[in-house]
């Protein structure tokens, strides 16, 4: 579950006064005392609860100082998340984008809260088998859900290049990386040259939410249903299996030990949550595919791609104007997911 969010302090802090000026002339029904909360876990866009007399609503900001070109586009979220409103894909009802750094400091935007349970432990403890299974199984659902979207209709067709998006995205996040390093790691280095000298032949495109995984979804209190899938920043047009096989890299995480969990090492079957086999075959009968046959190639990418994110977490961390108080947490984080991304790949 969630934690509660807290009152923001440091450079988290917003100028509550600049605030309530601005939502008092743009949030219809908006009446102060404005209450502002932090949510800690997300590892990139500082996130707040807002509870006034227009009720209970969500503000999403880039966080504060130096940032890497192409990143927290928290403008992207909020396009994207306006245009599937109504889709078979559930997502918080968008109220306000506001790019004016005047007001708080950087962009932003507000957003309606949902009610509802978010899980930060993928191995669900104090679940049973059958609630286990029932929210993988939702998860998987919307994932399907997404990619069959129609991007043209719902007016996302610039909303990324269709083309070549496994090696824009390579070159993007090699140069990401690049951008945050803080030590040599070999196995990068490795799998910048490995991944574009093994691109599959078949592109397909799709609405890509580019971070899908369980924490990042909203489920209702009680129902194994998706009320909202959060965190669109590094949404775009792109290759629906990068999706996929990013929500299955916590298959390759150990459980305990690292700076967030995973799967590795738990007995998945005892627990009733899908094994990696079993949930990619769900995703292809659900997307009417006889299977994957580069599936090492998405697993590495998306490990690298992971890598270079963490990387860029980690040097925030350093610079003192990371997203979670975990961040500094994530220095060894680059090199072991590197290290892994490269086995996959000498196996392949």
């Amino acid at each position: 579950m969630t934690n509660p969010p807290e009152p923001a302090h440091g450079i988290h802090r917003l100028d509550e006064a600049r605030l309530v000026d601005w939502l008092a002339r743009s949030l219809p029904g908006f009446a102060p005392p404005l209450t502002i909360r932090r949510f800690e876990g997300g590892q990139s866009n500082p996130t707040y609860l807002l509870e006034s007399g227009a009720g209970r609503h969500v503000l999403r900001k880039k966080p504060p100082g130096a940032l890497l070109p192409s990143a927290h586009l928290i403008e992207r979220e909020y396009r994207v998340m306006a245009a599937l409103a109504g889709s078979a894909v559930p997502v918080p009802r968008m109220r306000l984008l506001c790019e004016d750094t005047a007001v708080i400091g950087t962009a932003f935007y507000i957003m309606d809260h949902i009610d509802g349970r978010v899980f930060r432990d993928p191995g669900l403890a104090g679940h049973s088998p059958k609630e286990r299974a029932a929210l993988y199984d939702a998860m998987n659902a919307t994932l399907a859900r997404l990619h069959a979207v129609d991007w043209r209709a719902a007016g996302l067709s610039d909303f990324g290049k269709p083309v070549n998006y496994l090696g824009r995205q390579i070159d993007r996040w090699s140069r990401q990386y690049r951008a945050s390093q803080t030590e040599e790691i070999a196995a990068m280095e490795r799998l910048t040259d490995w991944l574009p000298a093994h691109l599959p032949a078949a592109e397909e495109v799709a609405i890509a939410h580019g971070d899908y995984r369980l924490e990042n979804l909203i489920f209702h209190p009680t129902e194994p249903v998706v009320l909202a899938v959060l965190d669109w920043e590094l949404s775009t047009l792109g290759h629906p299996l990068a999706d996929l096989a990013y929500n299955c890299m916590t298959y390759r995480f150990p459980a305990e030990g690292l700076a967030f969990p995973g799967l590795g090492g738990l007995d998945l079957a005892a627990l009733g949550i899908p094994a990696e086999a079993d949930t990619v075959a769900a995703y292809c009968e659900r997307t009417g595919r006889d299977g994957i046959p580069d599936w090492s190639f998405f697993l590495a990418f998306s490990l690298f791609r992971m890598a270079a994110i963490l990387q860029g977490v980690y040097a925030r961390a350093l610079q003192g104007n990371a997203a979670s108080e975990k961040a500094a947490q994530m220095g060894g984080m680059p090199a072991l997911l590197a290290e892994i991304a490269w086995g996959i790949a000498e196996g392949a």
